[in-house]
């Protein structure tokens, strides 16, 4: 089995996972058109429609790629990493290919919740959208490779819980759940979510991330980076 079949044979079985499906696409987009669309004022000097359809987006797609954990452990369990060993393909093919399908699922909520929000009444030009984006996938690489870590780690049985609460925590102290400020928003500024979460707001007003956005980034995904090649090696030394 070659990287890309492999790659091929991970998204399809992700789009089949419909619990993946329902908690990193529809919760979100469900809490975007009940919360996002009836709010009024703003946050982060900008509307709060669309500062709550960014956070959503964040909310999400850390869902999703955290997610890949759980079926790094399922995997595990299953004896499935064992039977890859015996084929060419390599273990960073096999990581690789999890980070895909998780960005993959994070690209399909990104997508879905600003459909939803051009039907709302939101209005983003093509620039910031797009600026967006492209910060939302840098900002979700450390988290992926969070993810990764876990699965190394955990069991098939304790991966929901941990994913369902590591995403809600993160995302609560990036600024999803609600706007951040004083002491709160400090300790956001320490996390990618927040940054994710804030990459909307600074597109839409003409504003690249600033160098801090940058630093947290950069700094979490080599962290993320060592914890998960550790993890990696913790777990084939038990076998």
């Amino acid at each position: 089995m070659n990287s890309v079949a492999f790659t091929r044979y991970e998204l399809l079985r992700l789009v089949r996972n419909r619990r993946a499906f329902i908690f990193s696409l529809i919760f979100p987009l469900i809490l975007f058109l009940v919360i996002g669309t009836s709010a009024k004022g703003d946050a982060y000097g900008v509307p709060y429609k669309e500062y709550y359809m960014v956070a959503m987006i964040a909310f999400g797609a850390t869902m999703a790629v955290l997610s890949g954990g759980a079926r790094i452990a399922t995997d595990r369990a299953a004896g499935w990493m064992r039977a890859l060993r015996l084929t060419p393909l390599s273990v960073g093919a096999y990581l690789r290919a999890k980070m895909a399908s998780g960005l993959f699922l994070a690209l399909i909520s990104v997508v879905l919740i600003s459909a939803a929000g051009l039907a709302t009444g939101v209005r983003m030009g093509w620039g910031p959208w797009l600026e967006t984006v492209a910060l939302v996938v840098v900002g979700l690489l450390p988290l992926g490779l969070v993810g990764i870590t876990l699965g190394h780690l955990g069991t098939p049985e304790s991966m929901g819980p941990i994913v369902g609460g590591l995403s809600a925590l993160l995302s609560m102290l990036g600024g999803s759940w609600f706007p951040l400020s004083g002491t709160l928003e400090s300790v956001g500024k320490l996390l990618p979510t927040y940054w994710i979460t804030r990459a909307g707001p600074l597109a839409i007003q003409g504003h690249a991330w600033p160098g801090t956005a940058w630093v947290v980034v950069v700094a979490w995904t080599a962290g993320a980076a060592v914890l998960a090649a550790w993890a990696y090696r913790r777990s084939e030394g038990r076998r």
